[in-house]
Protein backbone atom coordinates (compact mmCIF):
# COMPACT_ATOMS: atom_id res chain seq x y z
CA UNK A 1 0.00 0.00 0.00
CA UNK A 2 1.32 3.19 -1.36
CA UNK A 3 2.06 5.94 1.73
CA UNK A 4 0.79 9.31 1.95
CA UNK A 5 2.21 11.79 2.49
CA UNK A 6 0.82 15.04 3.42
CA UNK A 7 2.61 18.41 3.76
CA UNK A 8 1.78 20.39 6.87
CA UNK A 9 1.28 24.18 6.13
CA UNK A 10 3.30 26.32 7.93
CA UNK A 11 0.71 27.67 10.00
CA UNK A 12 0.15 24.00 11.70
CA UNK A 13 4.03 23.47 11.97
CA UNK A 14 4.02 26.92 14.02
CA UNK A 15 1.10 25.88 16.42
CA UNK A 16 2.62 22.47 16.92
CA UNK A 17 5.79 24.02 18.04
CA UNK A 18 4.40 26.63 20.24
CA UNK A 19 2.60 23.80 21.93
CA UNK A 20 6.36 21.70 22.43
CA UNK A 21 7.41 24.93 23.47
CA UNK A 22 4.49 25.69 25.76
CA UNK A 23 5.08 29.00 24.15
CA UNK A 24 2.37 32.00 23.24
CA UNK A 25 2.79 34.31 19.96
CA UNK A 26 2.07 37.72 20.77
CA UNK A 27 1.92 40.11 17.57
CA UNK A 28 1.84 44.00 17.36
CA UNK A 29 -0.92 45.84 15.20
CA UNK A 30 1.84 46.71 12.51
CA UNK A 31 2.88 43.18 12.11
CA UNK A 32 1.82 41.39 8.84
CA UNK A 33 -1.79 40.20 8.51
CA UNK A 34 -1.03 36.36 8.53
CA UNK A 35 1.16 36.67 11.69
CA UNK A 36 -2.23 38.47 13.66
CA UNK A 37 -4.25 35.97 12.29
CA UNK A 38 -1.70 32.62 13.64
CA UNK A 39 -1.54 34.80 17.02
CA UNK A 40 -5.25 34.89 17.80
CA UNK A 41 -6.07 31.41 15.98
CA UNK A 42 -3.24 29.80 18.67
CA UNK A 43 -4.70 31.77 21.61
CA UNK A 44 -2.14 34.47 21.82
CA UNK A 45 -2.95 38.01 21.59
CA UNK A 46 -2.76 40.87 18.79
CA UNK A 47 -2.42 44.12 20.44
CA UNK A 48 -0.15 47.03 21.28
CA UNK A 49 3.57 46.51 22.95
CA UNK A 50 2.73 47.14 26.41
CA UNK A 51 -0.67 44.81 26.34
CA UNK A 52 1.24 42.23 24.44
CA UNK A 53 3.84 42.23 27.40
CA UNK A 54 1.24 41.69 29.96
CA UNK A 55 -0.93 39.18 27.79
CA UNK A 56 2.38 36.95 28.01
CA UNK A 57 2.77 37.73 31.75
CA UNK A 58 -0.55 36.58 32.76
CA UNK A 59 -0.46 33.60 30.25
CA UNK A 60 0.79 30.31 31.78
CA UNK A 61 2.98 30.23 28.76
CA UNK A 62 6.83 29.16 29.83
CA UNK A 63 8.00 31.01 26.48
CA UNK A 64 6.53 34.39 24.78
CA UNK A 65 7.34 34.74 21.49
CA UNK A 66 6.61 38.51 19.95
CA UNK A 67 6.27 39.36 16.58
CA UNK A 68 7.11 43.00 16.66
CA UNK A 69 10.42 44.84 17.23
CA UNK A 70 13.11 44.32 19.59
CA UNK A 71 12.11 46.94 22.22
CA UNK A 72 8.70 45.31 22.56
CA UNK A 73 10.41 41.88 23.45
CA UNK A 74 12.05 43.35 26.19
CA UNK A 75 9.15 45.14 27.45
CA UNK A 76 7.93 41.27 28.06
CA UNK A 77 11.10 40.15 29.21
CA UNK A 78 10.77 43.13 31.67
CA UNK A 79 7.23 42.01 33.21
CA UNK A 80 8.11 38.37 33.19
CA UNK A 81 11.89 37.72 34.09
CA UNK A 82 11.26 34.48 34.96
CA UNK A 83 9.82 33.29 30.97
CA UNK A 84 11.83 32.78 27.83
CA UNK A 85 11.19 35.56 25.57
CA UNK A 86 11.95 35.02 22.04
CA UNK A 87 11.39 37.98 18.72
CA UNK A 88 11.56 36.88 15.48
CA UNK A 89 14.33 39.05 14.34
CA UNK A 90 16.70 40.69 16.18
CA UNK A 91 17.98 43.03 14.10
CA UNK A 92 14.20 44.44 13.64
CA UNK A 93 14.47 47.84 15.63
CA UNK A 94 12.87 51.33 16.03
CA UNK A 95 13.88 54.46 15.38
CA UNK A 96 12.51 55.98 18.33
CA UNK A 97 14.79 53.23 20.24
CA UNK A 98 17.96 54.07 18.25
CA UNK A 99 17.15 58.09 18.29
CA UNK A 100 18.09 57.45 22.53
CA UNK A 101 20.96 55.88 23.37
CA UNK A 102 21.58 55.45 26.72
CA UNK A 103 24.90 56.75 27.05
CA UNK A 104 23.69 60.57 25.83
CA UNK A 105 19.95 60.48 27.64
CA UNK A 106 21.65 59.67 31.18
CA UNK A 107 23.61 62.76 30.46
CA UNK A 108 20.51 64.58 29.69
CA UNK A 109 18.81 63.33 32.55
CA UNK A 110 21.53 64.12 35.40
CA UNK A 111 21.57 67.97 33.86
CA UNK A 112 17.96 68.35 34.76
CA UNK A 113 17.87 66.98 37.85
CA UNK A 114 14.92 68.62 38.88
CA UNK A 115 12.60 67.24 36.17
CA UNK A 116 10.60 64.28 35.92
CA UNK A 117 11.93 61.49 33.28
CA UNK A 118 8.64 60.38 31.58
CA UNK A 119 9.66 58.01 28.58
CA UNK A 120 7.35 56.72 26.15
CA UNK A 121 7.28 52.66 25.82
CA UNK A 122 9.30 52.72 22.36
CA UNK A 123 12.89 52.55 24.09
CA UNK A 124 15.33 50.25 25.36
CA UNK A 125 15.02 48.30 28.37
CA UNK A 126 18.02 50.89 29.96
CA UNK A 127 16.03 54.25 28.76
CA UNK A 128 13.10 52.51 30.65
CA UNK A 129 15.54 51.63 33.80
CA UNK A 130 16.44 55.28 34.00
CA UNK A 131 13.09 56.81 33.99
CA UNK A 132 10.63 57.42 36.51
CA UNK A 133 7.53 56.93 33.96
CA UNK A 134 7.05 54.93 31.31
CA UNK A 135 3.87 55.92 29.32
CA UNK A 136 2.14 54.45 26.14
CA UNK A 137 0.68 56.78 23.58
CA UNK A 138 -2.69 56.16 25.21
CA UNK A 139 -1.88 56.93 28.82
CA UNK A 140 0.65 59.88 28.34
CA UNK A 141 -1.93 62.79 28.47
CA UNK A 142 -3.55 61.33 32.02
CA UNK A 143 0.12 60.47 33.26
CA UNK A 144 1.04 64.02 32.23
CA UNK A 145 -2.04 65.74 33.93
CA UNK A 146 -1.32 64.16 36.65
CA UNK A 147 2.21 65.21 37.79
CA UNK A 148 1.77 68.71 36.17
CA UNK A 149 -1.08 68.75 38.63
CA UNK A 150 1.32 67.65 41.51
CA UNK A 151 3.73 70.88 40.01
CA UNK A 152 6.30 68.87 38.38
CA UNK A 153 7.79 69.67 35.36
CA UNK A 154 8.44 66.75 32.67
CA UNK A 155 11.79 65.16 30.97
CA UNK A 156 10.31 63.57 28.17
CA UNK A 157 11.56 61.16 25.40
CA UNK A 158 12.05 60.44 22.72
CA UNK A 159 9.21 61.31 20.41
CA UNK A 160 8.83 64.67 19.94
CA UNK A 161 6.40 64.56 18.04
CA UNK A 162 4.22 62.96 20.81
CA UNK A 163 5.95 64.82 23.15
CA UNK A 164 5.19 68.56 21.70
CA UNK A 165 1.00 66.97 21.21
CA UNK A 166 0.87 66.20 24.95
CA UNK A 167 2.32 69.63 26.01
CA UNK A 168 -0.33 71.22 23.78
CA UNK A 169 -2.96 69.71 25.54
CA UNK A 170 -1.69 70.01 28.88
CA UNK A 171 0.44 73.18 29.12
CA UNK A 172 2.96 71.28 31.36
CA UNK A 173 6.77 72.56 30.94
CA UNK A 174 8.70 69.80 29.45
CA UNK A 175 12.38 69.77 28.05
CA UNK A 176 12.31 67.28 24.79
CA UNK A 177 14.40 64.79 23.67
CA UNK A 178 14.81 65.18 19.52
CA UNK A 179 13.18 61.78 18.25
CA UNK A 180 10.82 60.62 16.14
CA UNK A 181 9.48 57.71 14.31
CA UNK A 182 10.49 57.23 10.52
CA UNK A 183 6.75 56.13 9.76
CA UNK A 184 4.88 58.91 11.53
CA UNK A 185 7.26 61.74 10.38
CA UNK A 186 6.45 60.94 7.08
CA UNK A 187 2.73 61.91 7.26
CA UNK A 188 2.37 65.18 5.04
CA UNK A 189 -0.57 67.87 5.98
CA UNK A 190 -0.92 68.63 2.59
CA UNK A 191 -1.68 65.20 1.11
CA UNK A 192 -4.67 64.54 3.75
CA UNK A 193 -6.26 67.58 3.22
CA UNK A 194 -6.00 66.87 -0.51
CA UNK A 195 -7.75 63.03 0.07
CA UNK A 196 -10.33 65.63 2.96
CA UNK A 197 -11.45 67.46 -0.65
CA UNK A 198 -12.06 64.14 -1.94
CA UNK A 199 -13.46 62.44 0.59
CA UNK A 200 -15.28 65.66 2.34
CA UNK A 201 -17.28 62.68 4.27
CA UNK A 202 -14.05 60.92 5.87
CA UNK A 203 -13.03 60.88 9.46
CA UNK A 204 -9.71 61.88 9.79
CA UNK A 205 -7.67 59.11 12.33
CA UNK A 206 -4.45 60.54 13.27
CA UNK A 207 -1.38 58.75 15.70
CA UNK A 208 -0.21 61.27 17.65
CA UNK A 209 3.88 60.30 16.71
CA UNK A 210 2.66 62.49 13.69
CA UNK A 211 3.55 66.32 13.01
CA UNK A 212 1.75 68.83 14.42
CA UNK A 213 0.07 69.67 11.28
CA UNK A 214 -1.00 66.47 10.70
CA UNK A 215 -2.34 66.24 14.27
CA UNK A 216 -4.39 69.66 13.71
CA UNK A 217 -6.63 67.63 10.94
CA UNK A 218 -7.62 65.10 13.05
CA UNK A 219 -10.93 64.35 13.96
CA UNK A 220 -9.51 61.77 16.56
CA UNK A 221 -5.64 61.46 18.17
CA UNK A 222 -5.12 58.15 19.46
CA UNK A 223 -3.40 55.27 20.11
CA UNK A 224 -3.49 52.14 17.72
CA UNK A 225 -6.27 50.75 19.75
CA UNK A 226 -7.90 53.53 20.60
CA UNK A 227 -7.92 54.62 16.31
CA UNK A 228 -9.28 50.62 15.80
CA UNK A 229 -12.23 51.47 18.67
CA UNK A 230 -12.62 54.68 16.41
CA UNK A 231 -13.31 53.22 13.53
CA UNK A 232 -15.44 50.61 14.75
CA UNK A 233 -17.54 53.29 16.83
CA UNK A 234 -17.77 56.49 14.93
CA UNK A 235 -20.70 56.75 12.44
CA UNK A 236 -18.82 58.05 9.81
CA UNK A 237 -18.48 55.10 6.70
CA UNK A 238 -15.13 56.07 5.22
CA UNK A 239 -11.97 57.12 7.18
CA UNK A 240 -8.26 58.54 6.33
CA UNK A 241 -5.63 56.67 8.67
CA UNK A 242 -2.35 58.69 9.51
CA UNK A 243 -0.03 55.50 10.97
CA UNK A 244 1.10 52.50 9.89
CA UNK A 245 -0.87 50.88 7.56
CA UNK A 246 -0.46 47.26 8.97
CA UNK A 247 -3.10 48.66 11.47
CA UNK A 248 -5.58 47.84 8.30
CA UNK A 249 -6.09 44.36 9.14
CA UNK A 250 -7.75 44.50 12.70
CA UNK A 251 -9.53 47.89 11.16
CA UNK A 252 -11.33 45.63 8.95
CA UNK A 253 -11.74 42.82 11.00
CA UNK A 254 -13.90 45.18 13.30
CA UNK A 255 -15.45 47.30 10.89
CA UNK A 256 -15.70 45.23 7.95
CA UNK A 257 -18.70 47.45 5.83
CA UNK A 258 -16.50 50.70 6.62
CA UNK A 259 -13.99 52.12 3.73
CA UNK A 260 -10.21 52.69 4.64
CA UNK A 261 -7.52 55.47 3.04
CA UNK A 262 -4.18 55.51 3.80
CA UNK A 263 -3.07 58.91 4.16
CA UNK A 264 -0.01 59.60 1.93
CA UNK A 265 3.27 60.31 3.02
CA UNK A 266 4.93 61.64 -0.20
CA UNK A 267 3.60 65.44 0.24
CA UNK A 268 1.65 67.11 -2.65
CA UNK A 269 -0.51 65.20 -5.24
CA UNK A 270 0.73 61.97 -3.24
CA UNK A 271 -1.87 58.70 -3.29
CA UNK A 272 0.68 56.47 -2.25
CA UNK A 273 -1.12 52.74 -1.35
CA UNK A 274 1.44 50.86 0.68
CA UNK A 275 4.20 53.76 1.58
CA UNK A 276 3.46 53.66 5.72
CA UNK A 277 4.82 50.89 6.88
CA UNK A 278 7.79 50.52 9.24
CA UNK A 279 10.32 48.63 7.71
CA UNK A 280 11.65 46.72 11.43
CA UNK A 281 8.15 45.59 11.44
CA UNK A 282 8.28 44.35 8.03
CA UNK A 283 11.52 41.83 9.12
CA UNK A 284 8.61 39.61 10.96
CA UNK A 285 7.36 36.45 8.84
CA UNK A 286 5.68 33.10 9.52
CA UNK A 287 8.99 31.67 8.56
CA UNK A 288 11.46 33.56 11.09
CA UNK A 289 8.82 32.53 13.85
CA UNK A 290 8.97 28.73 12.91
CA UNK A 291 13.05 29.39 13.25
CA UNK A 292 12.47 31.07 16.14
CA UNK A 293 10.66 28.23 17.74
CA UNK A 294 12.61 25.72 16.51
CA UNK A 295 16.24 27.05 16.98
CA UNK A 296 16.16 29.13 20.53
CA UNK A 297 17.84 31.92 18.73
CA UNK A 298 17.05 35.60 19.38
CA UNK A 299 15.77 35.52 22.97
CA UNK A 300 16.10 38.67 24.97
CA UNK A 301 18.21 39.02 27.80
CA UNK A 302 18.74 41.84 29.73
CA UNK A 303 20.62 42.69 33.13
CA UNK A 304 18.75 41.99 36.12
CA UNK A 305 19.49 45.20 37.53
CA UNK A 306 18.02 46.49 34.34
CA UNK A 307 14.92 44.67 34.52
CA UNK A 308 14.12 45.76 38.41
CA UNK A 309 14.62 49.09 37.78
CA UNK A 310 12.41 49.55 34.34
CA UNK A 311 9.81 47.17 35.76
CA UNK A 312 9.34 49.88 38.55
CA UNK A 313 8.94 52.40 36.14
CA UNK A 314 6.41 50.42 33.62
CA UNK A 315 4.23 49.21 37.15
CA UNK A 316 3.78 52.88 37.77
CA UNK A 317 2.07 53.00 34.77
CA UNK A 318 -0.18 49.83 35.64
CA UNK A 319 -1.02 50.34 39.07
CA UNK A 320 -1.92 54.34 37.69
CA UNK A 321 -4.07 53.17 35.12
CA UNK A 322 -6.04 50.24 36.75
Amino acid sequence: MQNIVIDQSIEDLIKEALEENNATLVAHYYVSADLQTLAEKTGGKVSDSLEMARFGQNSNAETIVVAGVKFMGETAKILSPEKRVLVLDEQATCSLDLSCPIKEFSEFCDQNPDHVVVVYANTSAEVKARADWVVTSGSALKVVEKLHNEGKKVLWAPDKHLGHYVQSMTGVEMLMWDGACVVHEGFKAEGIERLMEIHPEAGVLVHPESPKEVIALADVVGSTTQLIDAVSSRPENTFIVATDNGIFHKMKEVAPHKKLIEAPTMGEGADCESCAHCEWMAMNSLEKCLDTLNTGNNEILIDNNVISRAKHSIQRLLDFTK
